[in-house]
């Protein structure tokens, strides 16, 4: 293969710059959803193995052609299928030159700046959602690493406080360890408790209102008579409701036992970064270790989420990769390899760096009010409309809808199916279905950083006028 001539990047990036910027600026005037569905996408790009290789730029147009149809919208001004951030282009610019500086974020030698990029963001990131500054910072793909890498440093800790090294002996003949979890808990907690050899099911499910939040004193009981050693993981924005624990009464008590308190705040964390919604997090800040997204909030492009530890020595127990080829960092630096699972990896810091100077604390304070605005507005708009039936409070960004409220309920599942679906087909915003309590409902999550007042008030109004097109009131 010929090396790559200089004069030849040029053209090449060039050429995906423009299509990128095409892309975005029309992005506001497409179709919610993608035209072509998985089955359509995977026709298009279907073709056999290449026996030879192709001009980059042809291959690069093909695959502009080939994607555009499949692609989803979760960058414009109406997205609110999923919990899921705009990728701003400022983060959107940094993350393009880190893909292009090629570097490796495993340790301070392999890239001084990375390095360096990740220590600075993660005192931000410790400073914008006021954790224990003591606390060690991990940058991971997102949620669910950062769950499961908060959740080994728990378990060897609840471990080695009854005399097990698990980092060094493993799960085989080690005390029990016995896992206490909100029924209601997102899917990313139970699937990290899987990969760590604790079990999806084999935990202590404590009982959860119909906001999802763990009911305080049934919760307070399971602590008291819980065996240690313990975990117990709390949650800071339920997915479906937005709703919080009780962080306040439920880690006190949890402490008193002995436990190490887990909070997955994939979303729910950044309510911390306004002076609006910081109550609903009121305690959190005294457990032992969080997940956080920066690609929701923070609205950083994919592949980056933290992972935050306030026992730093049980964080890089768990986690550090060490070898005699591997540079070691200096006495009490930030070793970037002691606290995540991967070696090589994406240098997500840069992203994270220029999102923070970017939006800074008063951006991202506005935007966390902004949207939450968003949702109190559609959820007015709903309730007002006979039929629909807004699912309880909405104190944070999400907003749970059941529609035919004055059907029986399968009646009711059905209407709500297909209330969902004619969203979707109508393309002006995009909604997601999902299953609440053993119903059908849909969830509109507000959390894009292009959605405003405006845009959210013409979604609330494409959902009215598609119950009414389901129900025939239109």
């Amino acid at each position: 293969m010929a090396r790559t001539r200089p004069e030849d990047i040029a053209p090449l990036w060039r050429r995906a710059c423009e299509a990128a910027i095409a892309f975005r600026h029309d992005v506001p005037n497409r179709a919610a959803s993608p035209q072509d569905d998985y089955a359509a996408s995977l026709r298009a790009f279907s073709a056999p193995l290449p026996g030879s290789g192709s001009d980059p730029g042809d291959v690069l147009g093909d695959l502009v052609r080939l994607a555009d149809p499949g692609l989803m919208t979760p960058t414009g001004p109406r997205f609110f299928g999923w919990v899921i951030g705009g990728s701003h282009p400022a983060g959107v610019a940094a993350d393009w030159l880190t893909s292009a500086w090629g570097q490796n974020a495993g340790n301070h030698e392999a890239s001084p700046a990375a390095s360096a990029a990740e220590t600075v963001a993660a005192g931000w990131l410790l400073e914008l959602l006021d954790l224990p500054r003591e606390s060690s910072l991990g940058f991971v793909t997102g949620a669910t690493m950062a769950n499961f890498t908060a959740l080994a440093a728990a378990r060897g800790a609840v471990l080695r406080a009854v005399g097990w090294d698990v980092e060094s002996d493993g799960l085989f003949g080690a005390p029990p360890v016995t896992v206490l979890i909100g029924e209601e808990a997102h899917a990313t907690a139970y699937a990290a408790l899987q990969l760590l050899g604790l079990g999806r099911d084999r935990v202590v499910r404590l009982p959860a209102d119909d906001q999802g939040r763990i009911v305080t004193d049934p919760a307070l009981e399971a602590l008291a008579a819980a065996r240690t050693p313990a975990i117990v993981i709390l949650q800071a924005g339920q997915l479906n409701t937005g709703a919080f624990d009780d962080f306040a009464a439920l880690v006190p008590a949890a402490h008193e036992t002995g436990a190490w308190v887990h909070v997955d705040g994939a979303f729910g964390l950044w309510a911390r970064a306004s002076g609006r919604t910081r109550a609903l997090t009121e305690g959190v800040d005294a457990a032992d270790s969080w997940a956080v997204d920066g690609h929701k909030w923070l609205q950083t492009p994919y592949d980056c989420g933290y992972v935050i530890v306030r026992d730093r020595e049980a964080h890089e127990r768990a986690m550090t990769i060490a070898a005699s080829y591997l540079p070691a960092s200096a006495a009490g630096d930030r070793d970037p390899s002691h606290v995540v699972p991967e070696l090589s990896r994406r240098a997500r810091g840069f992203a994270t760096w220029a999102m923070i100077r970017t939006l800074g604390r008063d951006g991202i304070e506005e935007m966390v009010d902004r949207h939450c605005a968003c949702a109190r507005l559609v959820a007015d708009r709903l309730r007002a409309e006979p039929g629909i039936e807004v699912l309880g409070d909405v104190g944070l960004n999400q907003v749970l809808v059941r529609f035919g409220a004055e059907l029986d309920a399968d009646e009711g599942d059905r209407v709500t199916r297909e209330t969902v679906a004619r969203v979707r087909s109508d393309g002006v915003c995009f909604v997601g279905g999902s299953s609440w309590r053993g119903r059908e409902a849909m969830r509109f999550s507000v959390i894009g950083v292009e959605t405003d007042e405006v845009e959210a008030s013409r979604s609330a109004e494409s959902v009215v006028t598609a119950y009414r097109k389901t129900v025939g009131t239109s």
